[in-house]
């Protein structure tokens, strides 16, 4: 088993991390997905660019505190879990993610891929917060998205 781990901190409130982390349908801020597929209730597939898919089953869904499920492919099968931790006007968010390979082949090259997948992961989660957070991503009230001007 390999296992990677990353705690970081963001400075946005827990409950907006969450929101981003835990929405499965707007998932374009994912540099490495093509799309996100609803199951279940609890199950959903992630379809990458590359055409890789792998299908996840929550079990903990205790928002905006804790996020896990496991998570099986051809390739490998695990556990993936977020700690989301409230930090004055920031949010410790941890990640730990434990993967059984299953191809021998690919065993060296677990761990590298697994941080690889982290620093990805985190890098994009701080560019859509940051995008969520400017001025201009907000509508005048606040509340509503802004108004649509393409011509088309």
């Amino acid at each position: 088993m390999v296992i990677a781990k990353e705690t970081v901190l963001l400075p946005y409130p827990a409950e907006q991390v969450w929101r981003v982390v835990t929405d499965l349908v707007d998932t374009g801020w994912r540099s490495d997905l093509d799309h996100v597929e609803i199951l279940s209730d609890n199950r959903f597939a992630e379809h990458t660019k590359s055409g890789h898919v792998t299908v996840f089953a929550t079990t903990v869904h205790d928002a905006p505190h804790r996020w896990a499920f496991t998570m099986d492919s051809p390739a490998l099968s695990g556990y993936w879990e977020g700690r989301f931790s409230a930090k004055r006007n920031a949010t410790q968010l941890t990640l730990t993610e434990r993967i059984t390979v299953k191809r021998w082949w690919m065993r060296p090259f677990a761990p590298s891929y697994l941080k690889r997948q982290q620093k990805r992961y985190l890098h994009d989660l701080r560019q859509k917060l940051a995008e969520d957070s400017s001025p201009a991503s907000r509508s005048p009230s606040g509340s509503e998205p802004p108004e649509n001007t393409n011509p088309c």
